[in-house]
Parts: structure tokens; sequence; C-alpha cells
């Protein structure tokens, strides 16, 4: 096998929560485009068969759009099994689905902690649950954690959403321990600044942006096609000897 042949994902299945845009759908056309087949959740069920219709058209390869709440058990169990009621198996799980809600302490109120919690942490758990049993009986899979560079590094007024981030960390820790018998990886990706739609309030800020800049080694934002590159690397035979780690991608800010 040669060592480009380790990144190919021919007869995997992968299935992304919050794919149907960002960074989400960065990464499944980059599954897709490596061979696999891809399953985009959304909570809404018309943008998730919309992205997954115009991936399959895009890559060439299957693709099934689900809706589901990510931060609720049962949502969760059905969407595996439905996954798995269409293809049989999932080789990849990437915990994407996320919130950030900006606030000083004061002003945060708890409904805003619990959603941010529940979205960023609470899911990747549900959903690192609902296919334990799956891949262990496979003796084999990929599951990627969706953290940042916030769950290593603070930023005022992202109290929930740091902390979230690096409970994220954690649990792929953990996860990494339990799975690693059964050949099942589990790592963390990290980005840094990238210029999706969730940082859009912080780039029109041009005084927040100006902070941004300053603090990332390369001096701009990354790009979203920029992340494509780690994914592929995660959900492959790649990094068959890589778990319980955290891939950053941030410029360099966390290199000062």
């Amino acid at each position: 096998m040669g060592s480009l042949d380790l990144f190919k994902l021919d007869g995997r299945v992968a299935l992304i929560t919050g794919g149907t845009g960002g960074l989400g759908l960065v990464m499944a056309q980059a599954l897709a485009e490596a061979g696999a087949t891809v399953v985009i959740t959304s909570r809404i069920k018309e943008k998730a068969v919309d992205a997954a219709e115009k991936l399959a058209s895009a890559a060439g390869t299957e693709t099934l759009g689900l809706a589901a709440d990510v931060t609720n058990a049962e949502d969760v169990e059905a969407m595996v099994s439905s996954a798995v009621d269409a293809f049989g198996r999932i080789d990849i799980l990437i915990n994407n689905a996320g919130i950030n809600i900006r606030k000083p302490i004061e002003e945060y109120d708890e409904a805003s902690w619990d959603l941010v919690q529940n979205t960023n942490l609470k899911a990747p758990f549900l959903c690192s649950r609902a296919v334990a049993r799956l891949m262990k009986e496979q003796k084999y899979g990929r599951i990627i954690n969706i953290s940042s560079m916030l769950g290593t590094v603070g930023l005022a007024e992202r109290s929930a959403y740091c902390s979230s981030k690096g409970g994220v960390i954690q649990l792929t820790k953990v996860l990494a321990l339990e799975f690693a018998p059964f050949n099942v990886t589990v790592n963390a990706l990290c980005p840094g600044p990238i210029a999706t739609e969730l940082n859009t309030v912080v780039m029109n800020n041009p005084e927040a942006n100006r902070v941004f800049i300053d603090n990332i080694a390369m001096g701009r934002w990354g790009q979203p096609s920029e992340i494509a590159g780690a994914i592929l690397f995660l959900a492959s035979d790649a990094s068959s000897f890589m778990t319980g780690s955290n891939l950053t991608v941030d410029g360099g800010w966390t290199a000062k």
C-alpha cells in the first residue's frame, strides 16, 4: 500500500453531525471525495437532505440526510439506527455540531449556558455512546470530536464555549482509553480562527477582528478548506496509531 492509499476511504461510512454548512460541510466533502459514504445530520430535515443531495451530485458517492437533535438521546439513537439501516455500519463519527454564545459572565443566563454545554459537550457524549457497541463489534472505528483551540486557551466572554470545548478534549481522552482495545481511535480536532458563519460577528467588528489578527502568527483567518486535510488524516488509516490526541489547526495562535 502506498502512502497516499492510507487516506482513501472507499467502503467506509461516515456520520457527521451539523454537516450542512461551515466546517461540517467542508469535512463532509473531503470524506466523500476520498470515497466515503456520508451521512449528514441537521435539526432541520430539509437542510440535511438538500446538503446530502448536493454532495452526492458533486462527489459521486452515496449520501444520506437525516434530521436529529443531537442533544436528545432518543433522537441520537434513531439517527444511528437510520444510518446503519441504510448502509450497514458506521466507521467514522464526526461530532461537529456546535454553538457559541458570547457574553460577559455577569450577563450569562442559565439558558444560554445550558444550550452551549448541551450542544458542544453533551451531544458528543450521546453520539459516541450510541456508536460504541457497533464500533467495538466491528473492531474498527474513527471518532473525531470537534473541539477548538479555545478548549486549551481562554478568551474573554466565552465562558460556556471554552469550558465546553475543554470538556470535549477530556471526553476524547477518556473515550480513547475505553475504545483502544477494539481498534477504535478517538481524537479531537481543534480549529482556531476559521472564517465561517459562526465567526462572522467577530470578523465584522473591526476592533475584535484586529485582536484576532494580532494573535494569529500567520496574520490571517484560516479558510474552511484548510481544515479538509486534517479531518481526512484523522478519519483514515493514516492516523491508525494516534488516539487520545488533539490536532490543532489555528495559524499559530496557541504557539505563543
